[in-house]
């Protein structure tokens, strides 16, 4: 299992060469609106939670992804702290909701995760890539099948990125980066709040 785990974490180092070095939004543009549904068929509004919150928008890349379940359950364990602040925290991924509910399974995941059916979420955010043939291959090796898990043959995979959103709908708080080991801190993100 050990070997499999340091194999699929290998590969997953080489696809930062696919990404764009940095987020094409930037803090002090307007954030895009958004819809979806969550784990459990709500429909989320982006729009309805700015009118009382901040949004804090998570977007990570799937329940198979060891950094990202340790990053979400980082979160869940400040969620508290989060809401103190006047702020909701939404995760957003490309897999389908059963996948997703692995996810809230690994991470125990009390805020809404929405599933980017499409991709569309990502794309107007700048923080979409579709992932080089040659690691497709791999990925599938060690049982990453993107197709299936997504459920739609795009490829498509989020750079791990957080967006703090202010109730003006403007960024105020951007974590971009290609190396998927690096995160935002709950305590990062508090400090924007």
């Amino acid at each position: 299992m050990k070997r499999i785990l340091f194999g699929i974490l290998a590969i997953l180092s080489l696809n930062t060469f696919a990404q764009k070095a940095e987020s094409s939004l930037q803090i002090g543009q307007k954030a895009p609106d958004f819809a979806s549904f969550d784990q459990n068929g709500s429909k989320f509004k982006s729009v309805d939670i700015l009118k009382e919150k901040q949004l804090i928008v998570v977007f990570y890349r799937g329940q198979w992804c060891p950094f990202c379940n340790r990053h979400l359950s980082e979160l869940q364990n400040h969620l508290k702290d989060f809401k103190k602040a006047g702020a909701q925290i939404v995760a957003i991924s490309p897999e389908k909701t059963e996948n997703i509910n692995k996810t809230v399974e690994k991470t125990k995941a009390e805020f809404p995760i929405l599933w980017d059916k499409d991709n569309a979420i990502m794309k107007a955010f700048g923080v979409d890539f579709i992932l080089p043939e040659n690691l497709q291959v791999k990925y599938k090796e060690y049982g990453v099948d993107l197709i299936k898990d997504n459920s739609n043959s795009s490829q498509t995979l989020p750079v791990p990125a957080t967006f703090v959103i202010g109730r003006n709908g403007k960024i105020k708080y951007l974590q971009y980066d290609p190396n998927y080991k690096n995160r935002s801190s709950a305590k990062d993100i508090l400090k924007q709040l």
